[in-house]
């Protein structure tokens, strides 16, 4: 009979992020008495929301072979641009809200011509608009945070469906819907896969990778948009300093989930699931009283563990 260590290995080579998800919440479940209750599991789905919509958009970059550092930062910008419109300008809220959007896209736009139009690799441009997007947050605050929030956007990160979903958890399932559609039932979401896959061999069948990218991009700054206004909803003021390393976060669960970072391979429903790796991970460990420091260190663990999985059943396939 197969030791439970050797189950559990074989686990994971069969069913990847999903059996390791599977693994941990019954570990979780022994553990912790409190782990399994639908409270607890609605508290992780709030919790991983804003995470969530970030790799959601970070998933189109790395599929397509690049990287957004800069999502943290353009969430905070997006908030922030909100908050001044609502709060400071007087807005209404709809012009206040496409305003927030608009300065999330508008970041992701220049990074894609930063990428495409001045040839700067997507490591340097997105880390160019992570100083700045977090810069013009600050400056356009006054480095503190803007405050009223208007209810119909408070009531975003604090209410709940039918008295029993929080809001926050139904704005991230709709994202994740959207993600999957895009790249499974749309010309963009195929190119961003050839793209990924082999970017000259794209450029050669007629794709316009210069245009793609421009959109991959503009479209990672929609989705930080997105999550800057529920961070702002769930914490009733526009923050300057909001989503401070969240891009790290981002970038976790898509890989957790499976993406490669050479590009080509991802799915909206791994990133799903890596972030409920992630979220499942330090909700069990606060559960259990683990220090947050040790924490971190669990995580990394967790993340060089999941590339190097990846790696080993590529090879083998």
């Amino acid at each position: 009979m197969a030791s439970p260590a050797r189950r559990a290995r074989d686990l994971l080579s069969r069913g990847g992020p999903l059996g390791g998800l599977v693994l941990l919440c019954a570990v979780m479940a022994v553990l912790s008495p409190s782990f399994l209750t639908v409270t607890n599991f609605f508290n992780v789905g709030t919790q991983i929301a804003v995470i969530l919509i970030l790799a959601l958009g970070q998933t189109f970059v790395i599929v397509s072979g690049g990287i957004d550092l800069s999502v943290g930062s353009v969430l905070a910008l997006a908030g922030v641009v909100f908050g001044w419109a609502t709060a400071v300008a007087g807005l209404p809220l709809v012009p206040a809200l496409l305003l927030g959007l608009g300065a999330g896209a508008a970041a992701g736009l220049v990074n894609g011509l930063l990428i495409t139009l001045g040839n700067l690799p997507p490591f340097i441009a997105t880390l160019a608009m992570l100083s700045a997007a977090r810069g013009l947050a600050l400056v356009i605050s006054g480095g503190v945070p803007l405050s009223p929030i208007p209810e119909p956007v408070r009531e975003l990160g604090s209410g709940d469906l039918f008295g029993a979903v929080p809001l926050p958890v139904v704005l991230m399932l709709a994202m994740w819907l959207l993600t999957a559609a895009i790249l499974r039932h749309t010309y963009p979401g195929r190119c961003m896969y050839a793209i990924g896959g082999n970017e000259e061999a794209a450029r050669l069948s007629g794709i316009g990778v210069g245009r793609q990218k421009i959109l991959i991009y503009t479209l990672s700054g929609l989705f930080a948009g997105v999550a800057g206004l529920l961070q702002t909803a769930r914490l009733a003021s526009a923050q300057p300093q909001a989503g401070f390393t969240f891009e790290l976060d981002a970038i976790a669960a898509v890989v957790i989930g499976g993406a490669s970072l050479t590009g080509g391979v991802g799915t909206a429903s791994g990133t799903l699931i890596g972030a409920l790796i992630l979220g499942v991970l330090r909700n069990g460990l606060n559960l259990l009283n683990v220090s947050a420091f040790w924490q971190q260190v669990v995580i990394g663990a967790v993340i060089a563990l999941a590339v190097m999985t990846d790696t080993l059943r590529r090879r083998r396939k």
